[in-house]
């Protein structure tokens, strides 16, 4: 493919483009000779648009930066400032502009981005194998997860496709700094895990488990006789609260509230959690996938509640636009199969 820096055929230059090293780059360039013509008129048609210039905006608009957007796709800063040129006139809009954090859309180019994103997965999916076949995939899937996700479903999800998919590829990021909806719209992440409802009809939802809270504590407390523990019990009890994951903080407040004299507490990230409540008098509240892992390398138990405080519910969501896709609802399915060997009482 070869693009043009302007549109007067006696002045025009023209430059290589090198291939493309990314997904779409096998679309086909619908431009010809007179393509650039055309592309003036005000009333612009499809068969008139370069569809990779197409991928170079959508590149643009994820990384915010011509540099980072070239090395994406694997072409030169030259090859991606000439690209830009022809995409601004042909959309007639100057599209990006410089600023201190980076390339800011502007409006036009911020209305374009979600139709152009979905077109493209559009196009890449209608060109995948009909079949998905695991064991020879290399693509990689983006999963954005909560922080019970991260520590119940991760290790697991992971373990199941290693197995059955070894040359894919897991991209696991936490969820709790990023903007869920608007990178699921961008093809950034292919599925959320997390205690999510309904998102809007252009998302997918499933629900995947529901798991109950326990009161884990070494296994020589005081209180380790006690087959169940009332509020009233929970609430005698001196508390670790997790300050990474409020679990079960609404019914270790209501436990304390209905006491005269609160006993001392401490608050520590959960990774500190197992190490504090091994050596001393602290309980915590978790939820029972995590407590039954956690008593397998540390000597703890878990005894449970008579009052339970409200379960933790685990869903999935996804672009729409995916659920047929054959790839995402492989994974899809092995997200469920994980989730329901696990308890969910």
């Amino acid at each position: 493919m070869r693009a043009v820096a302007g549109d007067n055929p006696e002045s025009r230059v023209e430059f290589p483009i090198p291939e493309m090293h990314s997904p779409y780059w096998h679309m086909l360039d619908l431009n010809d000779e007179g393509s650039s013509h055309r592309l003036a008129k005000p009333n612009l048609k499809l068969g008139a648009i370069d569809l990779n210039l197409l991928v170079v905006f959508d590149a643009i608009m994820i990384e915010r930066s011509v540099t980072r957007a070239g090395q994406r796709l694997g072409l030169s800063q030259p090859a991606m400032s000439h690209a830009l040129t022809r995409l601004r006139h042909m959309l007639k809009d100057e599209l990006f502009v410089r600023s201190p954090s980076g390339m800011l859309p502007t409006p036009r180019a911020d209305q374009l981005a979600s139709p152009i994103r979905m077109a493209l997965d559009g196009l890449q999916h209608s060109l995948e194998p009909v079949q998905f076949e695991p064991s020879k995939a290399t693509r990689t899937f983006h999963i954005a997860v909560d922080n019970y996700s991260a520590i119940v479903l991760v290790a697991p999800i992971a373990a199941r496709i290693a197995k059955m998919a070894p040359e894919v590829t897991l991209d696991f990021r936490p969820s709790g700094t990023l903007n869920l909806l608007d990178l699921l719209d961008r093809s950034e992440l292919d599925l959320a895990i997390g205690p999510f409802g309904a998102k809007g009809e252009r998302f997918s939802l499933k629900r995947l488990l529901q798991d109950q809270f326990v009161v884990v504590f070494r296994r020589d407390h005081p209180a380790v006789g006690a087959r169940e523990l009332s509020a009233e019990q929970f609430a005698a009890l001196s508390q670790l609260e997790i300050s990474s994951a409020q679990f079960g903080s609404d019914f270790a407040e209501d436990s304390i509230r209905s006491r005269r004299a609160r006993r001392s507490m401490m608050r520590a990230p959960f990774l500190s959690a197992a190490q504090i409540l091994s050596t001393s008098d602290l309980a915590a509240v978790l939820p029972l996938n995590i407590a039954e892992d956690m008593i397998k390398s540390r000597p703890l138990v878990f005894r449970r509640l008579l009052r339970s405080p409200k379960p933790i519910d685990v869903a999935m969501i996804w672009p729409r636009r995916f659920d047929s896709q054959p790839a995402h609802a492989w994974l899809r399915e092995v997200v469920c199969k994980v989730c329901k060997g696990l308890h969910t009482e």
